[in-house]
């Protein structure tokens, strides 16, 4: 009989083995995909933000309804922790302007190697290209190169992802493994949205909107997004995506260090026989692609500083959740006791992104992954330890 069995080998599960494994268990990790922690890497192509550093109670707001659900989980490994962890495995870290924290290499790679080295260390076996089927009473099924598989372990952590990026071992698949009302319908999450532009605004694809407050409903963002040829994508509206998904309009304060006030008193300074798009450069110095939202969306306004201070943004709803960069959805808590195991089925135990919980990006998912992931570890290593005890 397998003592510990893990499913999915993304930062979740990672850290449930490695915790198992510490406790003394002999552990085996699944994963469907040929090689393990692929969405962890791809994180990485772009500068793995581990997490941020800001007051603990900031931190955790940004998990809005969960909040208080993960707070144990991230006073039990936190930002700090995930930087001391991350240290620990030879990465050295800097804190940007916004407070993000990224390994200086900015890759994945090195961290994921040394974590990897540890776990062989640690005994933990790794099995890819093993697709989880479900149960069939107290074993485990796979499907694998070698046929079906069955393992019958005392406890098993479920790390299987969210259902976005399916493509790198995310598909949300699990979900029909387990009963329909334990599982919060999947949604996307820190997505990009559809705008239906006129022709005009095509030679203004590709290009960064900085120096913006973007408002949807009470959210706010501070962050830069870009002009896509389908709409809008990047972090100023991932922050917001979540109010946006929900039907709050979107909205932009293109001058918000000026009044509307001031903006008019600068505007009346300028010559009435100018453009508009003169009139927007000269007086207040806006960049083209500024301007050319103007031009798009409040051209005709009889109130133009209004206007610069909440230019509306009609949208055409989200892009697909399979280009999410995350889901919200999944495992509801309520069919988990606090230390992550589900009530129907003891001994088995939940973490990560397939839990009913979001975040902004900004180094909040990763580090709820973790901290998850090292939670259920920690509670199924005890868990194995009193059934040994037990029997």
């Amino acid at each position: 009989m397998t003592e510990a069995l893990v499913i999915g080998a993304g930062p979740a599960g990672l850290m449930a083995a490695r915790e198992m494994a510490r406790a003394g268990q002999r552990v085996v990790m699944t994963d469907a995909k040929p090689s393990v922690a692929r969405k962890f890497l791809m994180a990485g192509k772009s500068g793995l933000n581990l997490t941020k550093s800001e007051p603990f109670e900031t931190f955790l707001a940004a998990y809005g309804t969960q909040a208080e659900t993960l707070r144990p989980m991230l006073t039990a490994f936190g930002p700090d922790a995930v930087q001391d962890w991350a240290r620990a495995h030879g990465q050295t870290l800097f804190t940007g302007s916004t407070g993000r924290v990224f390994p200086t290499v900015m890759k994945a790679s090195p961290l994921l190697r040394s974590l990897l080295a540890e776990l062989r260390s640690l005994g933990v076996e790794t099995r890819t290209r093993w697709r989880w089927t479900g149960w069939e009473g107290d074993t485990v099924r796979f499907d694998t190169p070698d046929g079906p598989q069955r393992l019958r372990p005392i406890v098993t952590v479920l790390a299987c992802g969210g259902a976005s990026w399916a493509r790198l071992g995310s598909d949300g698949a699990w979900a029909a493994h387990l009963a329909p009302e334990t599982c919060a319908p999947f949604r996307p999450a820190n997505m990009g949205f559809l705008v239906d532009w006129s022709a005009h605004m095509t030679p203004h694809f590709g290009r960064p909107v900085k120096g913006v407050e973007l408002h949807a409903g009470h959210a706010r963002s501070r962050g830069e997004f870009v002009l896509s040829a389908t709409g809008l994508e990047g972090g100023g509206i991932y922050e917001i995506s979540a109010a946006l998904r929900d039907g709050a309009p979107l909205t932009l304060d293109l001058a918000p260090d000026l009044s509307a006030t001031q903006i008019a008193a600068r505007l009346a300074k300028t010559r009435p026989r100018d453009s508009l798009k003169n009139r927007l450069r000269k007086a207040l110095n806006l960049d083209p692609a500024k301007i050319a939202l103007v031009m798009e969306f409040a051209r005709t306004t009889p109130d133009l500083p209004a206007a610069l201070k909440a230019l509306p943004v009609p949208l055409a709803g989200p892009r697909p959740m399979d280009e999410a960069i995350s889901t919200a959805g999944g495992l509801r808590f309520q069919a988990l006791d606090a230390s992550l195991m589900l009530r129907t089925r003891p001994g088995t135990f939940a973490a990560g992104e397939m839990l009913d919980w979001e975040a902004p990006t900004g180094g909040y998912l990763l580090t709820a992954c973790l901290a998850t992931g090292l939670w259920a570890g920690r509670h199924a290593a005890a868990y194995a330890q009193g059934s040994a005890a037990a029997r």
